[in-house]
């Protein structure tokens, strides 16, 4: 492979120049922007990172995923982007997935691409592998400066279960708490939209605008896209440690009231279910960094942590590790993943209970996007508030859930899946009627 060339550019106008970027995505197969829209901490640091086109790619399905991984970051000494789908489960423990998968992403994909670019503010780092750096930079200024229409008809996105269905299934699930076979499920429902024509970075960059997380994503392979607001962060390394920051924990912002606000905010803090399910999730995080990571090392700088969002309230935690020398990714990911605060406790009990509820293959949805730098420092996000979209079947979908106890309120954990559902439905109908 090409030894890749490294420029610095400016431009005078980021905004447009984000357009264009999108815009000038629709020339590759393999695409990753990621996007902390200025809400850097010091685990990531780069504002804004794009990745396109593919040297060389590693896909496979669960089986023999993470070893292959790890061979495949050795082989390639360079920046490497792509996916884990949830159903790399199947791999970690003696599982199976017979629900449909309507979307088709693979269960892993990872890529050195031809072309990176590190935003900053207005500052742009272009390293590209086939490409002079200047080649690159005038092709995306040539690009339009405006999106297309995001969608060609009215998006109307329906539940796959109905309420009662919902309320009965938690309902149940309860059961299985109650008889000690797990301690808390994340439980989650679909909602999907057939025979539907989008422009998928259209769609994106409304996402991105209206809830401007700090782990959005817009990911393309092949016809599959992924379109995702995301305020978590999965796992991380850095500074010669792991970090993972589970989110347990919402509530939703009051804009017109700074008082209500306040105590809404307040509230979440203390309120005892949303810590008990936040520390449940810590400890599992806790124990599947044991497993990878020097004994003693493993920490919680910060634990039940509210931050804000321009949307809602989250409840975050801090949990870090010194990994064992020369551990590889892979075997990391298979100590970690699926994360907890998408699964439950135990793990391997809660994926089966998953499997008997839902009604949806969950794909990519609870799975990670991520990058790995060329030093070994690494970043993935847990791909929930999220779009998914398959271009050859028109099949949008999108998934949103909660953690189960022993006294949650199905009443409640309803109002909470529809509370995250309310703020991509809000943009999809936005979209669909700006004709």
């Amino acid at each position: 492979m090409k030894k890749r060339v490294y420029e610095y550019f400016n431009v005078a106008d980021i905004v447009t120049f984000n357009i264009q970027l999108l815009n000038w995505s629709s020339r590759f197969s393999n695409f990753c922007l990621m996007d902390s829209n200025q809400q850097s901490d010091k685990l990531g640091s780069i504002q804004k990172m794009v990745a396109a086109g593919s040297v060389v790619h590693l896909q496979c399905n669960a089986g023999n995923a993470f070893t292959e991984l790890d061979a495949f970051i050795a082989q390639n000494n360079d920046w490497v982007f792509g996916h884990l789908g949830y159903n790399l489960k199947n791999e970690i423990e003696t599982l199976e997935s017979k629900l449909l998968d309507p979307i088709g992403f693979p269960d892993l994909y990872f890529f050195v691409p031809e072309i990176v670019l590190e935003i900053s503010d207005s500052r742009i780092h272009i390293g590209s592998v086939n490409k002079s750096p200047q080649a690159v930079f005038e092709e995306i200024q040539t690009a339009s400066t405006v999106l297309p229409p995001a969608a060609r008809e009215e998006i109307l996105p329906m539940p796959r279960m109905t309420k009662g269905d919902y309320i009965a299934t938690v309902k149940s699930i309860q059961q299985n708490l109650l008889q000690g076979a797990c301690y808390e499920l994340n439980y989650c429902q679909e909602f999907f939209s057939s025979n539907t024509f989008i422009h998928p970075p259209a769609v994106f960059d409304a996402l991105n605008q209206d809830l401007q997380q700090p782990f959005s994503v817009y990911y393309q392979w092949n016809y599959c896209y992924a379109m995702s607001a995301s305020p978590e962060r999965f796992i991380a390394y850095k500074e010669d440690y792991l970090w993972s920051q589970p989110m347990k924990g919402t509530a939703k912002r009051i804009h017109d009231d700074a008082a209500a606000d306040a105590a809404q905010r307040q509230q979440l803090m203390m309120d005892p279910k949303e810590r008990a399910e936040n520390i449940m999730v810590v400890d599992l995080v806790r124990n599947d960094l044991s497993k990878v990571c020097v004994a003693g090392t493993v920490t919680v700088p910060e634990l039940c942590k509210v931050m804000s969002f321009p949307k809602v309230h989250q409840m975050i935690s801090t949990v870090k590790g010194k990994p064992i020398a020369d551990i590889g990714l892979g075997a990391i990911m298979k100590a970690c993943f699926p994360m907890g605060s998408m699964t439950g406790a135990p793990k391997k009990k809660v994926m089966e209970l998953i499997e008997k509820y839902e009604c949806s293959n969950r794909g990519l949805f609870s799975g990670s996007i991520g990058y790995i730098k060329p030093n070994g420092d690494f970043d993935f996000n847990v791909m929930i508030r999220s779009v998914f979209y398959n271009q050859n079947t028109a099949y949008l979908s999108f998934h949103t859930g909660s953690g189960i106890t022993y006294y949650a309120q199905p009443e409640r954990e309803y109002e909470e899946c529809l509370l995250k559902a309310a703020a991509i439905k809000k943009v999809l109908t936005e979209v669909s009627t700006l004709k």
